[in-house]
């Protein structure tokens, strides 16, 4: 085999194994900008994820704020009640 042959030979194996590569990656499903809308996708799913969950713990403070609050006005109403009977 001449320089020549051997040539085409190489250029013909690295031609066959960028198509196993390209194949390989496409099959996969991560195209050039598939991987960037994934984790685009993925990160919006967070960001949801994560707003709901502020606004149940938001929820859970504004019970703890209101039981706090019946709380102070119980005892509030403790304190006048006893203050009625001393009379």
């Amino acid at each position: 085999m001449n320089g020549g042959q051997f040539m085409v030979v190489m250029i013909v194996a690295i031609v066959m194994i960028a198509s196993i590569f390209k194949a390989k990656h496409k099959h996969r499903g991560s195209t050039g900008t598939d991987w960037i809308e994934q984790a685009r996708s993925e990160g919006a799913r967070d960001t949801q994820a994560l707003r709901g969950e502020i606004q149940q713990l938001k929820e859970r403070i504004q019970v703890l704020e209101r039981v706090i609050t019946d709380e102070r006005k119980s005892i509030d109403l403790d304190r006048e009640i006893e203050r009625l009977r001393d009379r």
